[in-house]
């Protein structure tokens, strides 16, 4: 089904459903909001409609949404300003739709931010897969970036290098993230000194083994109160990991 160009403008207030993935259409055909707001809905999504570029903006901040379907021929402004506000925000993925077929606004488009692109015409079957798989790839891509253990009461952002125990930031030194770093990447698997200051430093630095005690404590201390089964010790080898990985 392709879908016709008519006017008009509606919007639509997104559904109280918590941890349901919300989707902001701006699209300023009001037929090409309304399929799509159907397909999305029947989909499981939460849908919210706009057909202007400065509502959308405003509701970029005051909605709690995960992806933009963004028509980037609007009548008031440019949907080009619309997709670098939502990148400029962070966390937001944008599928752009649009008339413009010619290769170089397509890549202008990527070259802005956006995560996918699909010109009009269009099947809604196909703008709901690639919302999918955009929604998909983003779980995916959190997944392998932050680890949980405890039952999500330590998170630890590689990317960010950001640690967490039961919600609190933990401020670490490069190398006490270098030491927690190493032992959540394998729980329960023995460190010898000598092999965190090689994580650690990246080399072998003389006197600087003796300091992992030094750091391990500091650590410990900023892991409390669960510091010491946390971090075990193994006595006359090193340390190890004391949490299990959360699936």
């Amino acid at each position: 089904m392709e879908i016709p160009a008519r006017g008009g403008d509606l919007h639509h207030e997104p559904r109280e459903n918590a941890g349901v993935t919300t989707v902001l259409v701006v699209e300023d055909e009001r037929d090409i909001r309304d399929v799509l707001r159907r397909y999305l809905e029947r989909a499981g999504l939460n849908v919210v409609t706009t057909g202007t570029g400065a509502e959308a903006i405003q509701l970029l901040t005051s909605a709690d949404l995960n992806v933009v379907i963004l028509d980037l021929g609007l009548p008031d402004i440019d949907g080009l300003e619309v997709l670098r506000e939502a990148r400029r925000l962070g966390g937001l993925r944008v599928l752009v739709l649009t008339a413009r077929s010619q290769v170089d606004d397509r890549i202008v488009g990527l070259e802005a931010g956006a995560d996918d692109y699909v010109t009009k015409p269009f099947s809604p079957r196909e703008v709901v897969l690639r919302v999918q798989a955009i929604i998909d790839r983003t779980a995916t891509a959190e997944r392998d970036r932050e680890h949980s253990f405890g039952t999500g009461r330590l998170r630890i952002d590689d990317e960010r290098h950001e640690a967490t125990l039961d919600g609190r930031l933990l401020e670490l030194t490069p190398s006490e993230w270098g030491i927690l770093s190493a032992l959540t990447g394998h729980p329960g698997r023995v460190y010898s000194r000598y092999e965190l200051v090689n994580r650690v430093r990246g080399y072998e630095f003389s006197g600087y083994e003796r300091s992992i005690d030094s750091h391990v404590k500091n650590l410990r201390h900023k892991l409390h109160p669960e510091g010491s089964t946390i971090i075990e010790t193994v006595t006359g080898v090193g340390y190890r990991f004391g949490w299990s990985r959360d699936d």
